[in-house]
């Protein structure tokens, strides 16, 4: 009897964890997945044999204006149930319902992009480029918006990622607020290609250059304390000119320091300011200065000199066991070649822990991931998809491990059912034939080859997983691809939105008057063709009258109290502090040199 017992006790336990998992929240909330850039999605849909049944959901509408340069976010635990987040470059922000890809909600009155008299560049209109961010904890949305008017500036902003609301305090006018020993942040020759991060209270936003180099701009990382935008700005610049943050990976976090890699500065006389480099900042962000938080190769000033940028890629952090280091950062530069570091120590101008010339890249972004035959990380370079190990040695080292000849550009993402078995590499053919592909992480063998045809594609752009679904983001549409059946998508809970930012009466902000655009359609339950078996949730459906009463408003209140201050502030010695908006100045003119190779 006791044996029986036991046994149906261990049974119980076990359908009450396969209960909780199924039901537990999914979250895309930034670029590549993860603060480590790594790209990696688990899901236990994503067998070899669902994938390469995968198949284009066509009932999904996904219907939006503007083009695309960032990656769309899922975000669960709302009173709308799933959404897909959607950013595009005419600074409209988008929540779609994930099963039915209709409008939950939507601004259009962010301000106008910008079309013209940028001093150079191959992007437009230019809006809001860089992929957002969203905190969990307080239900907030980040991304920075180019407003066209007078004076262009770069606007950061904090939305309600529920109902689409502007936050209180927000946006942050970067041209009133940034400044870095003794240097203005100007937007006129600033851009955001880059993606945001939060780590520990904090948003980071980086900025690069435009297209053709134009222009007295520097690499900038700026960070807003979430929960103080009035006043908690700090800000981070390369002392030379130039050294722009190109990837569109962005601010790659261990969880304490933030990582970026700069590209060529100019002026420099040999003198090293910043440029070619991968930088580790701390909270605020803050930079010592010491060569533990900076490396740069030793032909750092040929590399300025040929516009041959080591910030073609962004950082990106991989944990190898076993390796000495075995906590590294890569970078993927234009001059074909990958460099490791140990994270920890990065040793500023010198010799890498490893590198390896392994292909042109420039403004994609990579990924990475460990199954038992070793630890990977995959690009595109050119036409071709390429994987490559790092050995878990004394020190490791870069050797090849297969590669794929795709008609296309895109930026790979990868999907395994646990973490290690069954690596999928993903990849769309962005600016080529326009479809998506899945091959073998280990050997690179074709488990899923698309005939669907995506308009619109670019190639920095990354797809996003959650429940047995990839959602794809181009110009004007959002795609969604789905394995056989599905995965459940679980309704929200009564208390999902307990720990919201409050957003009443934002009436600091430009765009206070905001016009929401909710859909009939979207409800807090998917439906049936999607989800069969969403009867077996039942009980955390919220009740009719929950429902029924959901209606988002230009100024939503909530009685909850807001998260408390973070204690990540920028350190006084960094000498950043919020700034009267500055008279404009002039740059000098663009200086001349040989053509160089082509901007991401």
């Amino acid at each position: 009897m006791k044996s029986s017992i036991r046994i149906f006790l261990l049974l119980a336990a076990g359908l009450w964890s396969a209960v909780t998992d199924a039901n537990a929240q999914v979250n895309v909330t930034q670029k590549n997945n993860n603060l480590s850039r790594d790209g990696l999605y688990i899901d236990s849909a994503f067998t070899p044999g669902n994938a390469a049944n995968l198949v284009r959901d066509l009932n999904f509408d996904g219907t939006i204006v503007g083009n695309v340069h960032a990656q769309p976010l899922y975000i669960e635990g709302g009173p709308n149930g799933p959404m897909v987040i959607v950013a595009t470059a005419s600074n409209n922000i988008y929540a779609l319902n994930a099963t039915t890809g209709l409008v939950i909600w939507s601004r259009s009155d962010i301000g106008p992009p910008v079309v013209s008299g940028l001093p150079c560049g191959n992007i437009s209109p230019v809006g809001t480029i860089g992929t957002p961010v969203v905190d969990l904890a307080s239900r907030s949305l980040f991304f920075d918006a180019l407003i066209d008017g007078t004076t262009k500036k770069h606007f950061i902003y904090s939305l309600n990622v529920d109902t689409g609301a502007t936050n209180a305090g927000w946006p942050v006018d970067v041209n009133a607020m940034a400044m870095y020993n003794g240097i203005l942040f100007t937007s006129l020759v600033q851009e955001d290609r880059g993606a945001l991060a939060v780590v520990n209270g904090i948003v980071y936003v980086p900025y690069s250059g435009y297209n053709g180099d134009c222009g007295s701009y520097h690499g900038w990382v700026v960070g807003v304390q979430i929960n103080n935008p009035s006043t908690g700005v700090g800000a981070w610049a390369t002392t030379a000119s130039k050294g722009g943050i190109w990837g569109h990976s962005g601010v790659a976090s261990d969880g304490t320091n933030m990582f970026v890699i700069t590209g060529n500065t100019s002026g420099t006389n040999g003198v090293w300011g910043g440029g070619e480099a991968i930088i580790r900042l701390q909270a605020g962000p803050f930079w010592t200065g010491m060569p533990t938080d900076y490396w740069a190769p030793t032909n750092w000033f040929s590399l300025d000199n040929g516009d041959t940028d080591l910030g073609g890629v962004s950082a990106m952090l991989i944990d190898v066991p076993g390796a000495n280091p075995s906590q590294l950062v890569l970078a993927t530069g234009k001059d074909s070649n990958a460099y490791l570091l140990n994270r920890n120590n990065l040793g500023g101008i010198a010799a890498p822990v490893a590198q390896l010339s392994v292909g042109f890249v420039i403004g994609q972004s990579s990924a990475t991931y460990r199954t038992n035959q070793g630890t990977y990380f995959v690009f595109r370079a050119s036409n071709q998809v390429k994987a490559y190990k790092i050995t878990a040695t004394s020190p490791p080292t870069i050797v090849f491990a297969w590669s794929v000849t795709q008609s296309g550009q895109g930026s790979p993402w990868v999907t395994t059912t646990d973490g290690t078995n069954n690596a999928i590499v993903w990849v769309v053919g962005a600016q080529g034939d326009g479809k998506l592909y899945g091959y073998n992480g280990d050997t690179g063998a074709v488990i899923y080859a698309g005939t669907d045809v995506m308009s619109g594609t670019r190639k920095w752009n990354g797809g996003t997983v959650a429940r047995g679904s990839i959602y794809v983001a181009n110009d004007n549409k959002v795609y969604a691809f789905r394995v056989p059946a599905g995965s459940p998508t679980p309704t929200p809970t009564a208390t999902a939105t307990a720990t919201s930012r409050p957003t009443a009466t934002a009436t600091s902000t430009p765009t206070a008057t905001a016009t929401f655009t909710p859909t009939a359609t979207a409800t807090s339950t998917p439906t049936a063709t999607v989800t069969p078996t969403v009867a077996a949730t039942a009980t955390a459906t919220p009740t009719a009258t929950a429902t029924a009463t959901f209606t988002p408003t230009s100024t939503p209140t909530t009685t909850t109290t807001p998260p408390p201050t973070p204690t990540s502030t920028p350190t006084a010695t960094s000498t950043i502090t919020p700034r009267p908006t500055p008279t404009p100045r002039s740059h000098g003119t663009p200086g001349v040199r040989p053509t160089p190779p082509p901007r991401p």
